[in-house]
This record gives structure tokens, C-alpha cells and sequence, in this order.
């Protein structure tokens, strides 16, 4: 964490410049959901009061870790922001070519679930019985497109701003992949966000890999053990847990898809609370171990009206509305938990994860 300083004022006095916290981000992937992330992000990056050393981040988690590494890379704080908006303006805009849309039911009602539009029926239908391998024979995916036009992957793998960790799923070891800065391509990012009854296993270095979901939502030992500071910063895409049991095929599949890829951050937070409490009983196996605090940025009372087929709605009205609510999340964290940091998690964690 960075000291206080002292700089000149106007009159000449010197007077304290604003403490930078240093935090580790963790950004879980669930689609276009992702557009609450971008919202968090480009709020805190309106905050000179806080700066990233790491993010580790999975699917469109790590999408949003890239273009912000790549922003800040090339022009801070501001250049993160704009390379964020340019790239979810640039997979609308795609969007909007796509059979997948929102019926006109969807966009009378403000409904962004996709469940009553005949082409998404259609879509995921064709998907449970034709692979991949079949329904797209030359492996064309367009968000290649514009992470190669707008990301300089050279420049970020020589110069990165933050350490970067994008997990991935082994198709055939089923292990668990994370890539750092000088891995970084646009391979890397479509292989953590490689949704298999979608597209074609991304080949890299011989081997094939699945969207990072399954086995890291996100991965949060690099932050531990690969970053100095011990404050990470959990943006949720999933929601955690729901009031009601689900009754009809699509809120079950859902639950499944929730459930699924919140079960490796579960178990990952159980291993972290238990080393906090071996560190605060002074009986942690190596002198390195140390507390790690833990924050949450949240919209599960939002999420939780919204099912997975909406993870594949990127109209641009669905986007911005995300957005909007990720920007209000952040601020009330800045204001009501931001002071914590640096000194203790802001969270229940038995209470919200154990």
C-alpha cells in the first residue's frame, strides 16, 4: 500500500496527498451480465483513492480484466474507462446481428430473461443436440474480432499496468489453468470464456480449454499467493443464494448454472477462512500466510430476477442498464465499506458463504 506524501499547495504549505489503497480485484464471468462488472469497474476507476495490483478473473470476468489492464496500460484511469465503454458498445453492436433477440413481448414488458423469444427457444435447443464441432465447422467467433482490434496484447504482456490471472478449464485433465501477463492473447481470453455447447475448446500450447467457470468463478489463490496486498475485492456476476426453490425447467437450469459456478469460490473461501483462523490463533504453517480480507460488490436482490438465457441478451439497453446498477453498487461500497480496507474483510464471510 502506498504512503501518504506531501506535496506544495497553491499558498506554499505542504499538505497530505490522498492515501492509495491498494486492492486485488476478482471478477467472476456470467456473460453479458459482465456489464455490471464493467459498471463497478468504471467507477472505481473515477476514485484516486484506490488502484489495483491484481485481478484474477474468469469468462467475461476476464474479458473486463484485459480491456481494463489494456486502458489503463495506454491511458490510465480515463483510457480504462473509455476501452471499457468502446467494448461493450462494439459487442452490442454485434449483437444486434444475431438471430438471439429480445421478442417484441421482451421490449414492451422491459423483460430481458430472452425466454419468450422464439429464436433463443430455437437456439438453445439446436445447441443440446448439434455440437459446436457441427453448427459452427470453422470456429468463427467474433469476439476475436474485437479483442484483436481493440487490445494491444504485445504492449500489455511487456508493459502491464496490474497482474493479470484468466482462469481456464483443461477439457481433458480437467484441472484448472491460470494464465499471467506474459501469457496474455486473445487465445487466452476466448479460452476463459469458452462456453462448450457453443464454441469449439480453444487449442493452446497442444492443449484444449473450457470456459474458466467451471473450475475457478473466479480463481482466488493467485491473489493470494502471486500479490503482496490482502484485500481482495469479490465482483459478483452469480447470485449466491435465493429465497424461493425453483419450480419450472428454465429457474432450475438456472439454479444448476448458478450454483455451479459459484461451487469453486465457495470452496475457496472455506480454505481462506480457515488459514485467517490458523493466523489469528499464531499456528499458520509458514510465516508467509497471512490474513486475507475479503470484500464483496453485489446485486444478487437484481440477479436473481434475471435467468442465464439474459446472459446472452447484449442489447444495448439490457447493457447500460447493468452498467448503471454496477456504478450504484460501487459507490455505496466506496462509501460504506471502502474505509475497511486495509484493516478488516467487510464481510460476513460465515454468513454469506459458510
Amino acid at each position: 500500500m502506498n504512503r501518504p506524501d506531501r506535496r506544495s499547495s497553491p499558498r506554499g504549505r505542504s499538505t497530505p496527498r490522498q492515501e492509495v489503497k491498494l486492492v486485488n480485484l476478482a471478477l467472476q464471468g456470467g456473460g453479458a451480465h459482465g456489464a455490471f462488472a464493467w459498471g463497478v469497474l468504471d467507477r472505481l476507476l473515477e476514485e484516486d483513492g484506490i488502484a489495483f495490483e491484481g485481478i484474477s478473473a474468469t469468462s467475461a470476468g476476464a474479458v473486463n480484466a484485459v480491456i481494463c489492464a489494456h486502458g489503463l496500460a495506454k491511458g490510465g484511469r480515463e483510457g480504462a474507462r473509455q476501452a471499457l465503454r468502446e467494448f461493450w458498445q462494439q459487442i452490442s453492436r454485434i449483437a444486434c446481428l444475431s438471430p438471439v433477440q429480445p421478442s417484441l413481448l421482451d421490449r414492451l414488458t422491459g423483460n430481458h430473461r430472452l425466454e419468450t423469444s422464439p429464436a433463443f427457444f430455437l437456439f438453445h435447443m439446436l445447441t443440446q443436440v448439434v455440437s459446436p464441432y457441427e453448427l459452427n465447422p470453422f470456429n468463427y467467433n467474433p469476439l476475436r474480432d474485437v479483442l484483436e482490434r481493440l487490445v494491444d496484447f504485445e504492449h500489455l504482456r511487456r508493459s502491464p499496468q496490474v497482474k493479470l490471472f484468466l482462469s481456464a478449464t483443461n477439457v481433458r485433465s480437467g484441472k484448472i489453468r491460470v494464465f499471467e501477463n506474459h501469457e496474455m492473447s486473445a487465445d487466452v481470453v476466448l479460452a476463459s470464456a469458452c462456453l462448450p455447447f457453443i464454441f469449439q475448446a480453444v487449442e493452446i500450447d497442444g492443449d484444449h480449454y473450457w470456459d474458466g467457470g467451471y473450475m475457478g468463478n473466479p480463481a482466488l489463490f493467485p491473489l493470494i499467493y502471486r500479490c503482496e496486498q490482502s484485500d481482495v475485492v469479490v465482483i459478483h456476476i452469480n447470485p449466491i443464494s435465493r429465497p424461493d426453490v425453483p419450480k419450472t425447467a428454465a429457474d432450475i437450469l438456472n439454479r444448476i448454472n448458478e450454483i455451479s459456478f459459484n461451487s469453486s469460490l465457495m470452496r475457496e473461501v472455506r480454505a481462506v477462512e480457515f488459514l485467517n483462523r490458523l493466523v489469528d490463533e499464531g499456528h499458520a504453517p509458514t510465516p508467509d500466510i497471512r490474513q486475507v480480507r475479503l470484500h464483496a460488490i453485489e446485486a444478487d436482490d437484481i440477479m436473481q430476477h434475471l435467468g442465464a438465457a439474459s446472459k446472452l441478451n447484449a442489447d444495448w439497453t439490457f447493457l447500460t442498464d447493468l452498467h448503471a446498477i454496477g456504478r450504484r453498487r460501487a459507490d455505496a461500497w466506496l462509501r460504506e465499506d471502502f474505509p475497511k480496507v486495509g484493516l478488516r474483510s467487510s464481510i460476513d464471510i460465515q454468513g454469506r458463504y459458510l
